[in-house]
């Protein structure tokens, strides 16, 4: 098979056959295909677009390019979760303990954060002595022993994807919808799930910056799920501010521990709540979601979804007694108030300068060769709508040294607008696709 063939066929607008796709997938992970022959069917992809068939059948290759995870060892219908990328987006810290503690079994494989987002497993390793890197028979293990794990992905896990997406990055075609359709839910074919939860974000802190985009996004990947035989379901959650207010490693975790204890009720609870009791639905456990919100708050009530997180860190060798006591993670050596210049009503939070300014304080990372500080962050003390007075704290930084604080307190100022008027509050969770 010729591959400039499949490149002109595809610039001039025209569908790809699965054995062409299948031979791109191919030539992709065996390293057949030179990355300059890639990089110009990915930019044909993003510009001439792929359809649902064509995408299906790109994700189904791509998660077939390694080994699929095979579940079976663990009892029960496994549900998988999956967000598109957010600031201070911390509900796998919170749906995962509680859903295993309602009998789930939970075996989530996650990320690090790069760019203006933030990582699961980094916020797992602010804890002292977690690990994350775990074997699939050591995850089994965990799993039959305790209904939970989460742990970083497997190397062989969709590795046409690596590749595709390292060159996407460079190349000016992250953005494609099919693209990052195929990029999520070849993962999560791979990962062996029987059924999925997509939250698919909008607005200034995500990908999407629109609703009518991140529904397109979320209806792509739902076809490719049923099209894999998966039970999956989606949400569309809207991003315009960062979803808690506690942002950074260690924050977000005590941020999760305080939900799990009761103590909070925010944005961040009901996006954790719904996706959540949307999981016990697919997995069998609750017959509709608000019986599933129902149990979830019951386990927040009676204390059995913070127990499962302190069983969840012993387990893999962390410290449970930090959600007792918060400083045994250790505390940021400066910390700095960000003070509003204007008073009135927050009517904007850009989210994606306040994801930039916690990679300033070094609670993120630009580079994936980047080290954390895991006890930088941002505590956000408006959201919007709120009011706010002149000179009045909007929110307190943490960093290494004074510098950082500096330099990420100018970028939140110029992420916060006030004006005289209230502006119209946008709702949290924008839709269910189906």
């Amino acid at each position: 098979m010729n591959f400039t063939d499949i490149i002109i066929k595809k610039r001039d607008g025209l569908k790809l056959t699965e054995d062409e796709i299948a031979f791109f997938v191919k030539g992709t992970s065996q390293g057949t295909i030179p990355d300059y022959q890639i990089s110009a069917l990915l930019m044909a992809i993003c510009i001439k677009g792929l359809d649902d068939e064509e995408t299906a059948v790109l994700t189904y290759e791509m998660a077939h390019s390694g080994k699929i995870l095979d579940l079976s060892p663990i009892k029960g219908i496994k549900v998988d979760k999956h967000s598109t990328g957010g600031v201070a987006d911390t509900t796998t810290l919170i749906l995962a303990p509680l859903a295993a503690s309602l009998g789930l079994p939970v075996i989530k494989m996650c990320g690090r954060g790069l760019g203006h987002t933030g990582g699961t497993l980094d916020k797992l390793e602010a804890i002292p002595g977690m690990r994350v890197e775990l074997t699939a028979e050591q995850a089994f293990k965990q799993v039959n022993q305790s209904g939970i794990v989460i742990m970083g992905q497997t190397e062989d896990l969709a590795p046409a994807d690596k590749v595709l997406y390292a060159l996407r990055d460079v190349t000016g075609t992250v953005e494609s919808i099919p693209l990052i359709a195929a990029s999520i839910m070849s993962k999560k074919l791979a990962a062996g799930a029987d059924a999925i939860v997509l939250d698919v974000k909008c607005g200034s802190g995500a990908f999407m910056k629109t609703p009518e985009d991140a529904e397109k996004l979320a209806k792509t990947m739902l076809a490719a799920g049923k099209k894999a035989g998966k039970k999956t379901a989606a949400f569309i959650t809207d991003v315009n501010q960062p979803l808690g207010n506690y942002i950074g490693n260690s924050l977000e975790v005590i941020e999760a521990a305080e939900i799990l204890k009761g103590n909070v009720d925010n944005d961040l609870k009901t996006v954790a709540l719904a996706l959540g009791s949307k999981m016990l639905v697919l997995g069998g456990i609750a017959e509709n979601s608000q019986k599933g919100l129902e149990m979830l708050h019951k386990n927040i009530a009676n204390g059995k979804g913070l127990e499962k997180f302190e069983e969840l860190i012993h387990l893999q060798g962390g410290n449970p007694d930090v959600l007792k006591d918060y400083s045994l993670m250790g505390r940021a050596a400066e910390s700095l108030e960000v003070k509003a210049d204007k008073g009135g009503y927050v009517s904007e939070i850009d989210t994606y300068k306040i994801g930039k300014a916690s990679v300033a304080l070094g609670a993120g990372r630009l580079l994936k060769t980047d080290k954390i500080d895991y006890n930088a962050g941002i505590i956000m003390k408006k959201r919007l709508g709120d009011t706010v007075e002149k000179g009045e704290a909007i929110a307190v930084v943490f960093a290494s040294d004074k510098n950082r604080c500096t330099a990420a307190a100018d970028i939140i100022k110029n992420a916060v607008i006030a004006e005289s008027t209230p502006a119209n509050k946008k709702p949290l969770i924008v839709c269910e696709p189906e």
